[in-house]
């Protein structure tokens, strides 16, 4: 089997980098809600799986983070990511499919996964390794599409395992896995986290200006699906 393509390279990740730093739904849905999530991080040590090009890392620095370290599979966005936060973040070129063998054992108070879970096909493993990085009593905050809101664009069964093909703005397309919020929630619990918070995000009032069709449907439709779990 092919591995699964998890990362947004070139054209794509350029594109990427510029239209998620003010648009209705990284800027001003997902985000804010994760940051919301995170809650207090003032002096924590940050792991941001996936980190993109830098603003969810940005805005937790902004917050009081003390360290921040950021893995992403794209050298595109990595670029983008050290323009983004400078010298003052430690940064990884490294594809989630692998362990995170670079990463010392309870070493974060926090890591972040905002919009990547559904990309990875080594998802155990993937949780398997942030369980090892998060110091005892560590929070996990993971984002992704929401399970009813994949039903009501693609059809078909609810239940379906598969890897679909989506547009992504700009008319580039990405590949990645639907799954219910059984399997959603499921996978994570297995890994030995506990879940203490739920949220399904809607657009912020600011996204009404810039997009008034997505605004009204993440309010209309679940659009994403944000969970807060411990690591015991």
């Amino acid at each position: 089997m092919t591995r699964a393509e998890t990362a947004y390279h070139g054209e794509l990740g350029e594109y990427f980098a510029t239209f998620a730093t003010n648009n209705a739904s990284n800027a001003h849905t997902d985000r804010p809600a994760m940051l919301k999530l995170a809650g207090d991080v003032g002096g924590l040590r940050v792991l941001d799986v996936g980190c993109g090009a830098g603003h969810y890392a940005a805005g937790l620095r902004d917050r009081g983070a003390a360290e921040l370290v950021g893995v992403e599979g794209s050298e595109t966005l990595l670029h983008a990511a050290r323009e983004r936060l400078g010298d003052g973040v430690e940064l990884h070129h490294h594809d989630l499919e692998e362990p995170l063998t670079f990463l010392k054992d309870a070493s974060f108070d926090l890591a972040v996964m905002a919009l990547v879970y559904h990309y990875v096909e080594a998802r155990e493993q993937l949780l398997a390794e942030l369980r090892r990085v998060l110091r005892p009593g560590g929070t996990l905050l993971v984002s992704n599409t929401h399970p009813a809101g994949e039903w009501t664009w693609f059809g078909g069964s609810y239940f379906a395992d598969e890897r679909v093909e989506a547009p992504v703005a700009g008319g580039f397309t990405m590949s990645y896995r639907r799954m219910t919020l059984e399997r959603f929630l499921g996978e994570l619990l297995g890994a030995g986290f506990v879940l203490e918070q739920l949220v399904e995000p809607r657009a912020m009032e600011e996204a009404r200006e810039i997009d008034p069709r997505r605004y009204e449907k993440t309010h209309t439709v679940p659009y994403f699906l944000a969970v807060r779990l411990r690591r015991p």
